[in-house]
């Protein structure tokens, strides 16, 4: 199974500690595309080894190749919106998770789209029990 992952980058990296765990714990489930989201190296600068059209050529071809989006959405990012859209557009089952003492609220275009299941959490199990049931729906 290919599971593409997605978190803030340019909007602010205050989130990494999740990205890591969801990422190594998504890949007990398959492959994630996206593993480079979690590394420390990569700040609110974004990629520097990649100009912006690779990234967003690349990035669409994970995307379009992917059985599962999943994203964490805490930290408002204009691209991790932009990549719900599209994984809706492509049929890919989506799932936000949203930590509830985030000092940012969920966008209504997310929390409001019934083709996307979002789930708040505001620990590690809670967000592995999300994930756990998300994945044995799609699987």
């Amino acid at each position: 199974m290919k599971i593409y992952f997605a978190g803030s980058i340019r909007g602010g990296r205050s989130y990494i500690k999740f990205y890591k765990d969801i990422i190594q714990y998504l890949n007990t489930y398959g492959t994630v595309l996206t593993e480079h989201i979690a590394q420390n190296d990569l700040t609110n600068a974004g990629e520097t080894l990649l100009n912006d059209n690779q990234i967003f050529n690349r990035d669409i071809s994970w995307l379009r190749s992917s059985d599962l989006f999943i994203s964490e959405v805490s930290s408002p990012s204009l691209g991790v919106g932009y990549e719900i859209g599209l994984a809706e557009q492509y049929n890919i089952p989506i799932l936000c998770l949203y930590k509830e003492q985030s000092t940012f609220s969920l966008s209504a275009m997310v929390s409001g789209n019934q083709n996307i299941l979002c789930k708040n959490y505001t620990n590690w199990v809670d967000i592995k029990m999300h994930i756990d049931s998300f994945i044995n729906i799609y699987t």
